[in-house]
């Protein structure tokens, strides 16, 4: 009931292929006593062999030539077909797209990735950064990350929240790809937010010595009203998209999706510290003491406002 395209060299032959993903797909699922294939994977007997004692019984692979079996496969493999056009469809409109970015925003080229960045938080507490990534396959969701933000400064102060977001995901790009030959980073970076927060994005990356990664940053537009959109740009006027136009529609939905996962990260982070107790955070007291002292007061906070007498009893 699933698709999957698994990447891999053009020389593999489809025996390679469907060994090493047999292998791979069994490796966290329930092995069944007969798998049936449309073709005879590489080292069948070996992988049969592997997939018997994580099983712990015998297992079958199956290649049927008629009846039932084989109907079985044979509409599998109609799947397949259809699923493999339907991805290539739509990778055809994501290249669309991508073009549309690059010429609405003068990009050399499409983009081959894409990062998006936006910050949650209420009044500063629990703050996180949150960026999702983007390319000609969609949404990279294995690339998302989190960043919960450490600096001391105003609550709610955004610029300084951005700034660090970017210090510490750019300082790592750096010291892990300094070559920029491992696919890491972005052809266009798009930030949520205004002509403030481009600034502050700008800046870090200038105090890392890069400055040739293109920004964007989108403000929503009056009223929040969709459609409306402002793109900032560094060193030019800000400017609008038509309100009917396909890519404007695409950066709604990466903008909307960096804010989902953002809103998502900063609701976890706080429910967390709902639950954290506060004696957790006191040294010396390990979990036997901690039980003494909630069972005998009640609560944390009764244990707070207890006295050094009560406390010494």
């Amino acid at each position: 009931n699933r698709a999957y395209f698994p990447r891999h060299d053009r020389k593999q032959t489809v025996a390679d292929v469907l060994g090493s993903f047999i292998g791979q797909f069994y490796a966290d699922k329930p092995v069944p006593r007969q798998i049936l294939v449309s073709h005879d994977p590489d080292e069948a007997d070996l992988l049969a062999d592997a997939l018997r004692h994580k099983a712990e019984r015998k297992v079958r692979l199956n290649r049927p030539q008629r009846g039932p079996k084989r109907d079985v496969v044979a509409n599998a493999v109609r799947n397949a077909h259809e699923a493999l056009e339907r991805r290539q469809a739509e990778s055809s409109t994501q290249r669309k797209l991508l073009d549309g970015v690059a010429e609405a925003f003068g990009l050399p080229a499409a983009p081959e990735r894409i990062e998006v960045y936006d910050n949650s938080h209420i009044q500063g507490a629990n703050a996180v950064g949150a960026m999702v990534v983007a390319g000609p396959e969609g949404f990279q969701k294995n690339s998302y990350r989190k960043f919960n933000i450490r600096r001391d400064g105003a609550p709610g102060d955004d610029y300084a929240m951005m700034r660090e977001v970017f210090n510490r995901r750019f300082s790592r790009a750096l010291k892990e790809d300094p070559d920029r030959d491992q696919g890491q980073w972005p052809d266009l970076v798009l930030i949520d937010g205004g002509k403030g927060q481009l600034s502050s994005v700008r800046e870090t990356l200038a105090e890392l010595g890069i400055d040739d990664v293109p920004l964007v940053a989108i403000a929503k537009g009056p009223d929040r009203n969709a459609g409306r959109e402002q793109f900032f740009l560094p060193d030019q006027p800000a400017f609008q998209l038509p309100e009917r136009d396909p890519v404007l529609f695409y950066l709604q939905r990466l903008r909307d999706e960096v804010h989902r996962f953002a809103i998502g990260t900063h609701r976890a982070k706080r429910s967390a510290a709902i639950r954290k107790n506060p004696l957790d955070d006191v040294p010396g007291i390990g979990p036997r003491r901690k039980k003494a002292l909630l069972l005998h007061f009640g609560s944390a906070r009764s244990v707070s406002r207890a006295s050094v007498a009560d406390l010494l009893t």
